[in-house]
């Protein structure tokens, strides 16, 4: 089943991730999807012994998300970049540290149904800006983001997904996707 939209991009800080669990705050609107491209960092490696394959080891690594968006509202660059807003005036410095949010979307599959995704961990990279003056016809400018993911503190998990037709999800947790980050004590299946 192939995807053919993307909509509803919304974030959340991740206020605690340690030994004793995980809390995020409320879930905010992002900007206005484009696309959204995540590349699963990981490698693999074979060991040979008596002239062939006899073990092969894989490894994770980052998850690399990148975003492109019609445009950053001013109040969400501060967020998830660690910047500060004052009277109306977004202010950048060189000490500003990215705090930790996850990242939660949808997207319908060509069958109707919607693919729906959390990635539980990471930290946003200042994006460039483009710009470029008005000639005979109009180029929209949007943005890109980037940011890099990894696994919690607390359980290991990187990220989630499902379809809103897969089989056995518990009552309300499509309906609810979105509203605020998956809880996994909450992915008890329906009987």
């Amino acid at each position: 089943m192939t995807t053919i939209s993307l909509r509803n991009l919304v974030y959340s800080k991740l206020t605690k991730d340690d030994a004793t669990g995980v809390t995020y705050d409320a879930v905010k609107k992002f900007a206005p999807a484009i696309s959204a491209n995540i590349n699963r960092n990981s490698s693999s490696t074979s060991l040979y012994t008596d002239d062939g394959v006899s073990e092969v080891a894989t490894s994770t690594g980052e998850t690399e998300l990148e975003l492109g968006v019609s445009n950053i509202p001013l109040a969400v660059q501060a967020d998830v970049l660690g910047h500060e807003i004052r009277a109306g005036v977004l202010i950048r410095k060189a000490t500003d540290q990215s705090p930790y949010v996850a990242i939660g979307f949808e997207s319908e599959n060509s069958d109707g149904s919607y693919k729906l995704v959390w990635l539980y961990k990471g930290k946003f990279q200042v994006p460039s800006q483009e710009f470029q003056t008005k000639g005979e016809s109009v180029e929209f400018q949007t943005r890109t983001i980037t940011g890099k993911f990894a696994k919690r503190d607390f359980d290991g998990v990187s990220e989630i997904e499902t379809n809103s037709n897969a089989t056995g999800l518990p009552a309300g947790l499509v309906d609810g996707w979105l509203d605020e980050v998956v809880d996994m004590a909450d992915l008890v299946a329906t009987p």
